[in-house]
C-alpha cells in the first residue's frame, strides 16, 4: 500500500473516531441539558407561585380566590412569542395545589380535583421538607409522552400547609432539541468535509513531495541528467527540503568520485598509445640515422603531441559540460548564421579534400540556448562529416524550422557507421578510423554533442543512408 493511502486512512481513522466520540457526546447531552434547564425554570416558577398562593391557602379559598381566578386564564393566554424560529401560542404550564394530606384542592385544568397525590414524589418529598420533582407519563396508557412535575411548599410561617406543583410536558421541548441536534449534525458534516479536504491536501503534499524525490533518485540511479526537484513554499523549510538537499549532496559526491575514477582509468588508457609512440621515437632519435628518418620520427612526435593536446582540450570541454545540471547562459541563437560561420572556417579543409557543399539554410532557423555550446556541438558534427568524407565527395548541410523545433543536419558520402559500432558511437573515447588515414580521433566529439543536446532538450540521431551511400547526423532542438 502506498504511503499516501496509508496516511489518508490513518488520518480518517483518527478523525472518524474523534468525530464519532465528540458527536455522540454532544447529541446525547442535548436532550438532558435542555430538560435540566427546563427543570431549573420550573423550580423558580413553582416557588414564586407558592408564595402567591399562600394567602388563599391560609384563608381556605384556594379553589375560588384570586389565585384560582388568575390561574384559570392560563389556557387562554397567547404569548405571541417566536423563539429560535418556533412560534409559541399558548402557556404549557399546569398548576396543581394539594393540602397537607396530599389531596388536590386546585387544578388549573380541573382534571384531578379531589385526587390523592400524597404518594407522588413531588408531593411526598415536599411535604417532608425536601426538594420534590418527578417525570412521568401523561397517562397510564402513554408512558412515552412524559411530563415534568416540580413542587414547592406552600407555607404558613414555618408550617407546610400545602404543595404547589408546576407541570410541563417534555414534548414541548422536542422542537428545540431536534433543532440543536440538526445543527450539530450539519456542522459535523461541514467539519467532516473540511477535514476531508485538508486531509487530501496534506496527503497529496506529502505523497507528491516523496514522489518527486523518488523520481529524482531513480533518474540519478539511471544515470540521467536530473534536476533537484523544488519542494515549494509549503515545504521550503521542512524535512523534505533538507532531505532533498541531502540527496543532492550525496549524488554530487558519488558522481564526483565515480567521475574521477572513470576519467582516470579511461584517460590512462588513451594516453598510453601516444606516449608510447613519443617515447619510441625519442629513443630512436638518440641514435645515428639518416636525415629522412630523423625528420619522420620528429614529425611523429609532433603529431602525437598534437593528439595529446587535442585530447586534453576536448576532455576539459567535455568535463565542463558533463558537470552542468542546466544551461548557464541562454540567448537567441541564429542557427543559419552560425552554420555559415562554421562552413567559412572549415573552407580550407573542404578545399584540401575537394568537397562540394550543398546547403539548405532557412532564415527562420533560430532558437534560444547557449551559443558557445551549440557552436562546439555543430563543429564536432561538421568535423566528423569532413573526416569521413571521401576525396572529392559532397556534403549536404541544412538548417530549417519545423513547427516548434529547429532541425540541423549534415550528410556525407563516407562509409557510414558499421553495425558493430552503432550502439557505441556516443561512448567516451570510442572512435572509428578515418577512411583516408586510418587514424582515430579522441573519441570525445560525439559524446560532447550528446551532452550539449541533453542540456538543450534536443534529440540527436546518427544513421546510415543510401542513394548515395553515406551517413546523416541530425540534431533537433526546441525553439
Amino acid at each position: 500500500m502506498r504511503i499516501g493511502l496509508r496516511l489518508l486512512l490513518a488520518f480518517f481513522l483518527v478523525l472518524g473516531l474523534s468525530l464519532f466520540v465528540v458527536l455522540r457526546v454532544f447529541v446525547e447531552e442535548v436532550k438532558p441539558g435542555t430538560r435540566l434547564a427546563m427543570e431549573d425554570s420550573l423550580v423558580d416558577a413553582a416557588n414564586a407561585l407558592a408564595l402567591v398562593a399562600a394567602p388563599d391557602m391560609k384563608a381556605g379559598t384556594i379553589a375560588t380566590g384570586h389565585f384560582a381566578q388568575a390561574m384559570a386564564a392560563l389556557p387562554t393566554v397567547d404569548p405571541g412569542a417566536t423563539i429560535w424560529g418556533f412560534r409559541k401560542s399558548r402557556i404549557d404550564y399546569r398548576v396543581t395545589v394539594t393540602d397537607a394530606r396530599g389531596i388536590v384542592v386546585f387544578d388549573s385544568r380541573g382534571q384531578d380535583l379531589g385526587k390523592d397525590h400524597s404518594q407522588w414524589n413531588d408531593v411526598l418529598r415536599t411535604l417532608r421538607g425536601e426538594y420534590g420533582a418527578r417525570s412521568s407519563g401523561e397517562s397510564e396508557y402513554d408512558a412515552d409522552r412524559t411530563v415534568m412535575h416540580v413542587a414547592a411548599p406552600v407555607k404558613d410561617g414555618d408550617r407546610i400547609i400545602g404543595v404547589l406543583t408546576v407541570s410541563r410536558p417534555n414534548q414541548t421541548l422536542e422542537p428545540y432539541i431536534q433543532r440543536s441536534r440538526d445543527r450539530i449534525l450539519n456542522w459535523s458534516w461541514v467539519l467532516l468535509g473540511l477535514s476531508l479536504t485538508i486531509g487530501l491536501l496534506f496527503t497529496w503534499w506529502i505523497a507528491s513531495s516523496l514522489s518527486r524525490l523518488r523520481g529524482y533518485a531513480n533518474a540519478v540511479a539511471r544515470g540521467e541528467r536530473a534536476e533537484l526537484p523544488r519542494m515549494g513554499r509549503l515545504s521550503g523549510n521542512t524535512e523534505f527540503a533538507d532531505l532533498a538537499q541531502a540527496v543532492e549532496r550525496m549524488r554530487l559526491k558519488l558522481e564526483d568520485k565515480a567521475y574521477v575514477e572513470n576519467y582516470v582509468h579511461t584517460l590512462t588508457h588513451e594516453l598510453k598509445s601516444p606516449l608510447a609512440a613519443i617515447r619510441g621515437a625519442a629513443e630512436l632519435l638518440q641514435e645515428p640515422m639518416p636525415e629522412a628518418d630523423r625528420e619522420r620520427f620528429a614529425g611523429n612526435i609532433q603529431r602525437q603531441t598534437e593528439r595529446l593536446q587535442q585530447l586534453i582540450d576536448r576532455l576539459l570541454a567535455l568535463a565542463d559540460v558533463e558537470q552542468m545540471r542546466q544551461l548557464r547562459t541562454v540567448e537567441p541563437v541564429d542557427l543559419t548564421a552560425l552554420t555559415r560561420e562554421l562552413l567559412h572556417t572549415a573552407e580550407p579543409r573542404l578545399r584540401r579534400k575537394g568537397l562540394r557543399v550543398q546547403t539548405t539554410l532557412d532564415e527562420g532557423a533560430a532558437l534560444r540556448g547557449d551559443r558557445f555550446l551549440i557552436a562546439q556541438a555543430l563543429q564536432n558534427l561538421l568535423d566528423n562529416a569532413i573526416d569521413f568524407s571521401p576525396q572529392g565527395g559532397a556534403l549536404g548541410v541544412s538548417a530549417r524550422r519545423v513547427g516548434a523545433q529547429v532541425e540541423w543536419s549534415v550528410r556525407d558520402e563516407g562509409p557510414g557507421v558499421p553495425d558493430y559500432a552503432v550502439d557505441r558511437i556516443f561512448e567516451r573515447f570510442y572512435s572509428l578510423p578515418r577512411a583516408d588515414t586510418q587514424e582515430k580521433s579522441s573519441g570525445l566529439g560525439l559524446c560532447l554533442v550528446k551532452e550539449v543536446s541533453e542540456l538543450h532538450g534536443g534529440t540527436l540521431r546518427i544513421e546510415n543512408v543510401d542513394h548515395p551511400r553515406g551517413c546523416r547526423a541530425s540534431w533537433t532542438l526546441p525553439v
